[in-house]
């Protein structure tokens, strides 16, 4: 099937129906709080209409089998969560500084809230951008622009923290060992913003920085790239020395270097690049096995002039051996856009469809959540029946081949019209319990997972009854994100009635 998919055969992607529906696919979201693009609406909705704006999320991208959210934490200094090292967000309350009475610890709400649902929360963080716009008397007094004023550089329209500070990488890289330490989450994320986009006629201030902190012979390019990788590189010891179950993923902007300027680069025109003009140097970080996945943001149609979805894909999925490759999709772009190659149906299905016919592809991510809820229903029912008719499990890392317990089936329990699916299972590190079912031919398909924290032994399953599970073998496995599984435990539903 993938053989047939490929485009060096030259067969429209389109005709291709994607019918291999894989075991395991990483099938991503972006939740995007800042200025309330995703949720929360808005910061003055009271708790019940927030919480149920996010539910909203989870259950349109549950029915899609979706099984991860990104969920932004961080978007300029501040925090959507109780913090030491930042104020409360005022997208989140209202007001910046000030949490929201009654809703006391929303990350927690919302890792649960996730993890319910058998999908991984990965907290998203913005690290350097320290206001989103000028207008500083909307900070808090304990925000870092007024506490560490000798770290903010202003550019354009916006302040950031100085990445060229070391004082600054340690401070947050405890931005994120606070989260990392006190939430049952999957994944740390960081977006595309390192060194801001390039500004015509505009300098990013940091010469004092680059004077005091640069080595001899240093260019100021280089210098900028080892700041973004020593942050990189902290960031990810600490996550190894804390909880290395927890992944790291990037996305960075999808283009590294243009061909034009490098015989290395992607055969594309892009205004600006990751490595010349954001300072960020990806291929390092993967050679360096500093990021467990990475999710390139190929915003770009499939056979766009400058910058094509296709030939962006096939460029990373060559360069990205040591890490997951997952693409970065823009549905905001349907039907919304100049590039008219968005007003088809089938545009993000072709694009999924080269993802899965290259086999270093192992899934892809959407930006952003709001892109198909309540619009493109005819994109979201092709999705639906083409693309993700069944649930994928996330793939694990390759960290470790250690084997599981295999889990213990306790009892199947009748309730009107679900079976309740009993198991038990220690261990020390979050895992995800996968029920599948069998056919005659030894295939396996995924029916739902199911969270088990680290202190957790007891996982259940509702299974909605069906005539075919009555004489059907069942499976159960457990899985963490490093990689260990164990034995499937296999079971008939007869067997306990």
């Amino acid at each position: 099937m993938k053989k047939i998919c490929l485009v060096l055969l030259g067969l429209s992607l389109a005709a291709c129906s994607i019918q291999n529906f894989p075991q395991e696919e990483f099938r991503g979201v972006w939740v995007a709080t800042v200025v309330n693009i995703d949720w929360p609406k808005s910061g003055a909705d009271n708790v019940e209409q927030q919480k149920e704006d996010f539910l909203k999320i989870l259950d349109t991208y549950e029915a899609l089998h979706f099984n991860t959210l990104i969920v932004q934490v961080r978007t300029a200094g501040d925090a959507l969560y109780p913090s030491k090292k930042a104020p409360w967000s005022r997208y989140l309350t209202g007001e910046e500084g000030q949490p929201k009475l009654g809703f006391e610890d929303p990350l927690k709400w919302m890792i649960a809230s996730t993890h319910e649902r058998g999908m991984q929360f990965h907290a998203w963080f913005n690290p350097y951008r320290a206001t989103f716009d000028l207008d500083t008397t909307l900070l808090d007094a304990n925000h870092d622009f007024y506490q560490k004023r000798d770290w903010m550089v202003k550019y354009g329209k916006k302040n950031y923290y100085n990445p060229g500070i070391p004082s600054v990488w340690k401070h947050l890289t405890e931005v994120v060992e606070e989260v990392v330490d006190q939430y049952a989450i999957d994944g740390v994320h960081f977006d595309d913003y390192f060194y801001p986009y390039k500004i015509p006629e505009a300098i990013f201030n940091d010469s004092l920085a680059y004077q005091q902190y640069a080595t001899q012979n240093q260019s100021l390019g280089d210098w900028r790239r080892s700041n973004v990788d020593s942050l990189v590189e902290n960031v990810h010891q600490m996550i190894q020395r804390k909880k290395p179950w927890v992944q790291f993923g990037i996305s960075p902007f999808g283009v590294w270097k243009n061909k034009s300027t490098d015989p290395q680069g992607s055969e594309t025109q892009a205004g600006q690049t990751t490595y010349e003009d954001l300072y960020a140097d990806p291929l390092v970080w993967i050679e360096n096995q500093w990021i467990d996945y990475i999710v390139p943001q190929a915003y770009w149609s499939m056979n766009h002039p400058k910058a094509s979805h296709q030939k962006v894909t096939e460029w990373w999925a060559s360069r990205s051996q040591n890490t997951l490759l997952f693409m970065g999709n823009g549905p905001y772009k349907i039907r919304n856009n100049a590039d008219k190659a968005w007003n088809k149906k089938r545009e993000i299905p072709e694009q999924l469809a080269m993802a899965r016919a290259m086999k270093s592809v192992r899934g892809n991510v959407f930006f952003s959540a709001k892109s198909l809820m309540g619009q493109h229903n005819d994109v979201v029912k092709y999705l639906k029946k083409k693309v993700y008719r069944s649930p994928a499990k996330v793939p694990a890392l390759e960290k470790t081949t250690k084997p599981l317990l295999r889990p213990k089936l306790i009892n199947v329990r009748e309730k009107k019209d679900i079976w309740e699916v009993k198991v038990i299972h220690k261990d020390s590190v979050p895992r995800y319990l996968s029920l599948f079912e069998t056919d005659e031919g030894g295939t396996n398909t995924l029916l739902q997972q199911t969270y088990m924290g680290k202190d957790d032994f007891e996982g259940y399953f509702s299974l909605k009854k069906k005539a075919k599970f009555k004489k059907q073998e069942l499976g159960i496995q457990v899985q963490n994100t490093m990689g260990a599984k164990s034995d499937t435990l296999l079971f008939y539903i007869k067997e306990f009635r």
